[in-house]
């Protein structure tokens, strides 16, 4: 026994049960199918500019290769390399410095502008806008370079320090305010974690406030018991981008210090050793078993970063 429906087709199943529903597939599906495929066609050839390199980068991380003569395999040697140079340890611990500075500040700071922001301020619009601009061009080269002109000893900064008595110190050749100075600068592009805390703020029922003011809470209390626990999806989103981004740092220290490190080491992030024994040594191989050093600490830490987030994220579901 057969039947036949517009649009699908039937047939009895054995012992008499209904017959299972199929739907034919209709022109205008496969033609939405079509089109989905064309769109994803530039994620595919993206996917290939990512997957290739990084199949060439995992194999000539196991040979010896300077660019000009075919790559020699050396098994393990790059990577028992890695954790014997003195160099590597130091721009680790650069990079650490930096990150686990740059971060917690960068989020303190732009949760604290979105929490004035959402307070209905006039003109929102505009303070969003100015608040996010220097995310936007915050490590580009131009930025860079104007930011150590600034803190130049002869700077703005040290000329405001000298109006007001200060000798201030050498922010740029100075290594004990190195590093301090480029996290300044991540500091100052604080603008996209504001856009997206403040979006988060906004989602946050206002009704949980109002009743939390019947009960006598106070702002601080309704802002730790109440805010933070609603945007710690948020937070969580921040703080990994934040991690990761900042673990990655190279634009910064490579104008920062004109390609050096210096000075005296003191801002030769992980990265921009990376691209010294690259680029100017032209020790490719022990550079690419440098880049999959940096990719598994990053890969850890991101794990790391969801493992503990059952304990403290909390979603609305």
């Amino acid at each position: 026994m057969s039947a036949s429906a517009p649009g699908s087709v039937l047939t009895a199943a054995p012992g008499g049960a209904p017959p299972p529903r199929r739907r034919r597939r209709s022109s205008a599906a496969a033609a939405e199918e079509r089109a989905a495929y064309v769109f994803l066609l530039p994620w595919f050839l993206g996917l290939l500019f990512t997957v290739v390199p990084f199949g060439v980068s995992l194999y000539l991380a196991f040979t010896d290769y300077n660019l000009l003569q075919s790559p020699q395999l050396v098994g393990l040697e790059n990577f028992t390399r890695v954790f014997d140079d003195p160099k590597v340890s130091k721009s680790a611990s650069v990079t650490f410095g930096y990150t686990f500075l740059a971060v917690p500040i960068s989020m303190v700071t732009a949760l604290a502008v979105a929490v004035l922001l959402n307070k209905g301020v006039r003109g929102l619009k505009f303070y969003r806008s100015v608040f996010y601009l220097p995310s936007l061009i915050g490590a580009s080269v131009a930025i860079v370079m104007l930011w150590r002109s600034i803190f130049g000893y002869g700077g703005i900064v040290n000329s405001f320090l000298g109006f007001l008595g200060i000798d201030g110190p050498g922010w740029v050749t100075d290594p004990d305010w190195a590093l301090v100075t480029l996290v300044t600068l991540s500091v100052w592009g604080f603008g996209a974690s504001m856009v997206i805390f403040l979006a988060g703020l906004r989602q946050i029922p206002v009704m949980y406030y109002e009743a939390a003011s019947v009960d006598g809470a106070g702002w601080w209390r309704q802002f730790r018991s109440i805010t933070l626990p609603l945007l710690s999806p948020v937070i969580f989103f921040n703080l990994v981008l934040g991690l990761i981004g900042s673990l990655q740092t190279f634009t910064q220290g490579f104008v920062f210090s004109g390609g050096t490190g210096g000075p005296a080491e003191s801002t030769l992030f992980y990265n921009l050793y990376l691209y010294q024994q690259g680029f100017q040594r032209f020790d490719m191989g022990y550079a690419s078993a440098l880049a999959w050093v940096m990719f598994i600490v990053i890969a850890f830490f991101t794990a790391l970063n969801f493992l503990v987030s059952k304990y403290w994220v909390f979603y609305d579901d």
